[in-house]
């Protein structure tokens, strides 16, 4: 039997957070921290006791190696997680409200070392957890990591793992609703537990009822 709980999978990136309120281009100090949703996933069932594999990639700089030492910190296995000489680690920046309104946020994520990923980072060591936790982020990132993102989860489905998947819809991160629709739902079909958010799921079923759309 495995050491390993969850496998989960994506880009964490570096994030400059504003360290006072205003205009991003107004602020002068900044604390770094990580951002990721599926990383975020994937500490917090670290921290609940569970044993947990992280499969992404980061820039050979002071960024990425931020990155890789602070999921270590979390208790996360970054074997996995390979060190690209040509590309960067992705970053974004994010401004700091206190009036309950969204943030201000800019990427610098495009052509990041994780947008890279594709079907070599797949060997059998990998594949031997009981759990696959993946996000609809990573097939937006690039075609290499779209086709990770189907290669994973047939890979865990056929291995008679059990297999999650949030949606998390970006659509600036595709090159059409269209395809995002498309590409999304075909994923939600390699899944034990779908879990969209309500409007998530009515932009991808087309139904209004909640009921009709867990159906």
């Amino acid at each position: 039997m495995s050491k390993f709980d969850v496998l989960s999978f994506g880009e964490t990136m570096a994030m400059w957070v504003a360290e006072h309120c205003g205009d991003l281009d107004q602020v002068e100090l900044f604390h770094k921290r990580i951002a990721g949703a599926d990383s975020n996933v994937a500490i917090g069932l670290a921290r609940l006791g569970f044993n947990v594999k992280w499969l992404s990639r980061v820039g050979n700089d002071s960024l990425g190696r931020f990155v890789r030492n602070t999921l270590q910190a979390e208790g996360l296995d970054c074997q996995h997680v390979a060190i690209d000489p040509q590309h960067p680690t992705g970053f974004q920046l994010k401004s700091r409200v206190d009036d309950g309104s969204d943030p201000q946020v800019e990427y610098f994520r495009r052509g990041s070392a994780a947008s890279h990923l594709g079907l070599d980072a797949i060997t059998p060591q990998l594949l031997d957890a009981r759990h696959l936790h993946a996000t609809g982020i990573p097939p937006a990132l690039s075609a290499s990591c779209n086709e990770l993102s189907f290669e994973l989860m047939k890979s865990m489905r056929k291995a008679g793992n059990s297999v999650s998947f949030d949606p998390n819809l970006r659509p600036s991160l595709w090159a059409s609703e269209q395809q995002m629709i498309r590409d999304i739902n075909a994923l939600a079909a390699h899944a034990d537990w779908v879990l969209p958010g309500l409007s998530e799921g009515r932009l991808l079923t087309g139904y209004d009822d909640p009921g009709d759309i867990a159906a």
